[in-house]
């Protein structure tokens, strides 16, 4: 058998005992694996490393290129970034891939023919993390969505279903509100689907789709969407299939791989041997069908649904009607060893892909389009004459060394100059839009720009930021004031 050397990282909270557990399982099972042990999470990062790791583990992890985590804890105060958001971004770990299934009766739920996959984007969006605080009032959160990122995981999504038969795809967005964001994402679905006729499509707003996986999961099969969307339905899922606590993930990217349980470190149930080990197993099987060990991963899964069925339950799924036995952490893993080489007897048996196919994608080359420059949106931190839009308009107005001339203000997206509803509440936050008036013989430059800002200052106004406006491919590439 060949041996596979993987990274281990053994995590906070209930992580070294639940990880301590899959280990004995891995290695019982013969897995064939070799094992670094790294240190990450809250003793990191109190150990000065704001990071949360250490440059000797980011060695390990990127000559062995397979990760399995435990649970980790991010202390609590400013300062300290999310390790898991760290390690997706800096190993390129854009898929995040979260297979949900109900094993009911066992465990409790309304829906004992859920099976599906969320394939989440993992790497952009509102988890980018760029924020800024740009006056008093108002704090701004950066939603990054690119065509290559948006196009890589959609690709995924589709491969993922041929490798592993699935029927259909559904794309999540909110694209009738974020109508340049979610609606590209929307639009390369729709172009890769043509790609792929033998696989089923449609579409969900997300605040719909979420509602229906609540309500129906047993209609999803496999789920495209983006970062944030993704986090919230995979738990949403994984709780509607009986507990949050089953559940692994996979992060995937060209070279590297990292997986681990969905829950949290739980700190106040560490150190009693009553945490479920269950969600790490799973991803650790995720782990073993990547790396092409097939066979090993269903002998495991099949020990566990056996288990499972036999009724020896650790506290968290623990149920008077269907259970025979309460049993401790490592105690679970000895159940789940007794019966490798067993199958469940009412469940459907674990059947791993057995084609050894890796999940493969290629990005189309991106066609260069014209970009024209057709006006700025600069944004004022103004806070006088009781926020009146109209004199704001007035002053902003007069404004006249520059091409650019104003058109609307905003505020919280609303249009409030000219011709804003009356009595409006508004903040210490304007978006101001300049454009070349549409009678002028002229083009917008960076020079009018600059113009602008420096008459802005003169006039004693506070601008915090500018956004450029353009047509990309004679496309308007900018969003619209509500009522403009």
């Amino acid at each position: 058998m060949q041996i596979q050397r993987v990274t281990i990282a053994k995590g906070d909270g209930i992580g070294p005992e639940i990880m301590e557990a899959v280990l004995k399982i891995l290695d019982a099972a013969k897995a064939g694996l070799e094992y670094d042990i790294i240190d990450i999470g809250e003793k990191v990062y109190l150990s000065g490393h704001e990071s949360g790791i250490t440059p000797e583990a980011w060695e390990i992890l990127r000559r062995n290129r397979v990760l399995l985590k435990a649970p980790i804890t991010t202390p609590q105060g400013g300062g300290y970034k999310s390790l898991n958001v760290t390690i997706r971004k800096s190993l390129g770990l854009f898929a995040n891939v979260r297979p949900v299934k109900a094993i009911t009766p066992y465990i409790k739920s309304n829906f004992p023919k859920l099976d599906l996959v969320i394939v989440r984007e993992n790497e952009e969006d509102l988890y980018a993390g760029i924020e800024h605080q740009q006056t008093q009032e108002v704090i701004q959160c950066l939603k990054l969505v690119s065509r290559p990122g948006s196009e890589r995981i959609i690709r995924y999504a589709f491969e993922y279903a041929r490798v592993f038969g699935r029927k259909k795809v559904t794309c999540m967005t909110k694209d009738n509100i974020m109508k340049l964001t979610d609606g590209m994402f929307h639009d390369i679905f729709n172009q890769i689907a043509k790609e792929y006729p033998d696989i089923a499509t449609d579409h969900r707003i997300i605040d719909i789709g979420s509602a229906l996986l609540a309500e129906r999961p047993e209609n999803f099969d496999v789920i495209v969407t983006m970062n944030l969307y993704g986090d919230i339905i995979s738990d949403i899922a994984a709780q509607v299939a009986g507990s949050v606590g089953l559940s692994g993930s996979a992060n995937i990217g060209q070279d590297f791989a990292m997986f681990e349980a969905i829950h949290g470190s739980a700190p106040d149930i560490a150190g009693k041997q009553i945490a479920n080990p269950s969600g790490l197993l799973n991803a650790a099987n995720m782990m073993l069908a990547y790396i092409g060990k097939n066979q090993v991963a269903e002998t495991i899964e099949n020990a566990w649904l056996k288990t499972i069925e036999d009724g020896f339950h650790t506290a968290d799924i623990f149920r008077s009607d269907f259970s025979f036995k309460r049993v401790s952490t490592s105690d679970f893993a000895n159940e789940v060893i007794h019966r490798l080489g067993e199958k469940p007897l009412y469940l459907n048996p674990a059947q791993i892909n057995k084609t050894n196919d890796q999940v493969k994608i290629a990005l189309l080359p991106s066609k260069k389009e014209e970009k024209e420059l057709v006006g700025v949106d600069v944004f004022l931190d103004w806070n006088e004459n009781e926020r009146n839009p109209e004199i704001l308009g007035e002053k902003l107005g007069n404004l006249n060394r520059s091409n650019l001339r104003l058109k609307m203000i905003t505020n919280r997206g609303l249009k409030v100059y000219p011709g804003g509803l009356p009595g409006l509440w508004n903040s210490d936050h304007w978006r101001c839009r300049y454009t070349i008036p549409e009678n002028a013989h002229t083009k917008a430059t960076p020079a009018d720009i600059i113009t602008l800002l420096q008459e802005i200052e003169e006039n004693g106004l506070q601008f915090i930021k500018t956004e450029n406006l353009y047509n990309i491919g004679g496309k308007r590439a900018y969003s619209l004031g509500q009522g403009e």
